[in-house]
């Protein structure tokens, strides 16, 4: 039977663990504890990475596999756009219930064996979604088909956390958010064309044949955890953990940043195919699939979120990353298709930077229990997600684009006080280090 193990991970128990008494090397240097974990250019970690691409491709585009069939959707349902957004929103609204659940699950069978699971079972029910044959069945397949992603994200971020070296972390954390965009691309852009042939539920069908694909991609890459230790997490246990985390500040601020971000991606791409199929834009389905393109803006940002942060710090990249996606929001009032387009642009470009400064200060904030911080963060971020997409719809349904536009600005103007608050913290306690040096 394996010894008790406190959540700690398994660099932070060798760095713990006494010399012996009886070692005559204790002159040595110590060991490196992170010399066998996966780096850059390393065995393994281009495997790791193309595994965990496949992952976040199979995650978004499953998730907001009906964002952009929205309108045909509201059309052939006759659903209004508030109606038919609960069919993303149900499906983030369920990862958010299950990411925090799965995580203490991943703690007793594995990070590896749990994303598997997850996203085999998920692309399974991609395949049963195109038949629902009404919207509430429709909205329930959704739900369900979020909980089973749920082990995606629960995961992870914590795999990585353990199997990546730390000076490496954002940078392979910004390749599966990387893969977040792909996905939420090309799964928009597939069902837009697919729908405007065949119609949404084959554009669905479609979406689930990428998945299974993926799923099989992933089995087949994903190395093998090495610095994984199993263990029993109760729910006493559980909630202790995660009262743990929550009594942290910065991670506090940290779930309130990535969820006031998602806000604002969740609202802006549920509402803007409803926009861009009226007047004075009347775009087919398939162009409107198309402008999904801009997502590969968020994979160029959410990769290069390790070097924004190396030359602004955590603080000066979320400071950019605000300004950025708040003029983006600007830009898409005019009445003009490329400035809608350089808006969303800046809009996605903005928000996976943002996602991946803060879901990587995650990460690396948590000492212990790390699947549970991270999931803490998830199910922040899926809420945030939930909330913007339906409160998105009502806003448009109320007072058109500019309705959502506000709403995407007051989440930025949230995300951006968190961020001074701790700017001030952050310089009132170096001013109090160096007043009790010089005394």
């Amino acid at each position: 039977m394996p010894p008790a193990d406190t959540g700690a991970s398994v660099t932070d128990r060798a760095a713990a663990s006494p010399q012996s008494s009886t070692d005559t090397s204790s002159t040595a240097a110590a060991p490196d504890p992170e010399s066998d974990k996966l780096r850059p250019g390393g065995p393994g970690y281009r495997r790791m990475s193309l595994a965990l691409f496949a992952a976040g491709v199979a995650t978004f585009a499953l998730l907001y596999s009906t964002q952009a069939l929205l309108p045909a959707i509201s059309g052939d349902l006759n659903a209004s756009p508030d109606q038919a957004s609960w069919t993303v929103s149900a499906a983030t609204f369920g990862l958010a219930l299950g990411v925090i659940p799965l995580s203490a699950v991943s703690e007793r069978f594995g990070r590896r064996t749990l994303m598997t699971a997850s996203l085999s079972v998920a692309a399974l029910i991609a395949l049963l979604v195109p038949f629902a044959p009404t919207l509430g069945v429709l909205i329930a397949l959704r739900a369900v088909q979020g909980v089973a992603l749920a082990g995606l994200p629960a995961s992870a971020m914590a795999f990585l956390a353990e199997e990546v070296r730390a000076k490496a972390l954002v940078g392979a954390i910004g390749l599966f958010v990387a893969g977040n965009s792909i996905g939420g691309m090309s799964g928009r852009i597939l069902t837009g064309w697919v729908a405007q042939a065949w119609g949404w539920r084959a554009a669905l069908g479609a979406v689930g044949v990428l998945a299974v694909v993926c799923a099989v991609a992933f089995r087949l890459l994903v190395p093998k955890a090495r610095h994984f230790a199993a263990r029993s997490v109760g729910p006493r246990t559980l909630a202790r953990t995660l009262g743990g985390h929550l009594s942290d500040p910065l991670l506090r601020r940290l779930y309130g940043i990535g969820a006031l971000f998602m806000t604002v991606f969740g609202a802006v791409y549920t509402v803007i195919g409803y926009r861009l199929v009226a007047a004075p834009f009347n775009l087919p389905q398939g162009i409107v699939g198309s402008i999904f393109v801009v997502y590969l803006v968020g994979t160029v940002s959410s990769a290069a979120a390790g070097k924004l942060v190396g030359r602004m710090g955590r603080r000066g990249a979320l400071y950019l990353a605000v300004g950025t996606t708040s003029t983006g929001l600007l830009l898409t009032l005019a009445a003009s298709v490329a400035a809608v387009l350089a808006g969303l642009v800046l809009i996605t470009a903005g928000f996976f930077a943002g996602h991946a400064v803060a879901s990587s200060s995650v990460s690396r904030t948590a000492k212990v229990a790390r699947a549970q911080a991270s999931a803490l963060y998830q199910c922040a971020y899926y809420i945030g997600s939930s909330l913007g997409g339906a409160l998105g719809a009502v806003a448009f349904r109320a007072a058109g684009w500019q309705g959502t536009v506000l709403l995407g600005l007051a989440a930025m103007a949230g995300a951006a006080g968190i961020t001074l608050y701790a700017t001030r913290k952050a310089v009132a306690e170096r001013r109090l280090l160096s007043l009790a040096r010089a005394a």
